[in-house]
Order: structure tokens, then C-alpha cells, then sequence
């Protein structure tokens, strides 16, 4: 693990490779909120900047460009340029890492379901007789008895 200077771009090992601990990424993703969006649609087959701009608005070009250069240096994204000239297209994919990486995000939104919902109370309880707290039984009819 090294320390991270988030202004420079990347971190780096005495050997030059690059390297960031994971709580520092997960921290720097979850910490904007633009992050988890575009990480989001991006899972949901968004590929196209100007895509990601339609779909959230109020994001800059600026703040969306920043928080893909961010996703880059870390890995979870990759970003291809299609044509020499311009004007160039770019699009955006999620490394094998960064579908990892997602499972993350996923998780952080069945907690939040679960609390909205009622499941776990703010303070992490699991509530009794919430709907999910009571084990599923099947229903079946009544068996016949027989007379003796």
C-alpha cells in the first residue's frame, strides 16, 4: 500500500508500478456521488459520454471527466478512443475489476433497501416481524384425515 496524492493522478511503488489500497478507492468512489451514478448506468450498458451527460442531470463535462480519469487511474474503468481524427469518439467500459469492483455498489444498495424498507433499523437491528425476518412457509392445503 502507498500513500495516494489523488491531485498527481497515481500512486506509485518504489518499483514504479501503481498501487492503491482498496479503502482509499472504495473511499474516493463512494465519497461523489456522481461516481456511483455513472458506475451505475455504465453497468446498465451505458457506454457514450454524452450518454452519462443526458442521464444525470445538473453533471458537468468537467466533474464527469474528472470522476472518469479517477475510475481509470484506479482500474475499474477503461476508456478507448475510436478514430484518429477529429472529432474522435470515446467510450467507456468496465474492467474485469471494476464488475468486481461493482459488487461493492450492489451491496451498498441492499443495505440502503434494507433500511428503507424497514428490514434493519438505522442502527443495524434486524427488526422482528418485518416482512423478511419471518421465515417463508409454503402453503398447502390441509391434509385429509382419515376416520378411524
Amino acid at each position: 500500500m502507498v500513500e495516494r496524492d489523488f491531485s498527481a493522478g497515481s500512486a506509485r511503488r518504489a518499483n514504479g508500478a501503481s498501487s492503491v489500497s482498496v479503502a482509499a478507492m472504495v473511499e474516493s468512489v463512494l465519497g461523489c456521488k456522481w461516481s456511483v451514478r455513472l458506475l451505475r448506468l455504465l453497468a446498465d450498458g451505458c457506454t457514450r459520454p454524452s450518454a452519462f451527460l443526458r442521464a444525470c442531470p445538473g453533471l458537468s463535462a468537467k466533474v464527469m471527466n474528472e470522476r472518469w480519469r479517477t475510475m481509470t487511474s484506479f482500474g475499474i474503468v477503461r476508456r478507448t478512443v475510436l478514430g484518429e481524427k477529429p472529432p474522435v469518439e470515446v467510450e467507456y467500459r468496465l474492467t474485469p475489476f471494476g464488475r468486481r469492483f461493482m459488487r461493492i455498489l450492489d451491496e451498498v444498495r441492499r443495505l440502503e433497501e434494507a433500511i428503507e424498507s424497514g428490514r434493519i433499523a438505522e442502527n443495524g437491528e434486524f427488526i422482528k416481524g418485518s416482512p423478511r425476518s419471518r421465515p417463508r412457509r409454503s402453503v398447502r392445503a390441509p391434509a385429509a384425515r382419515g376416520r378411524r
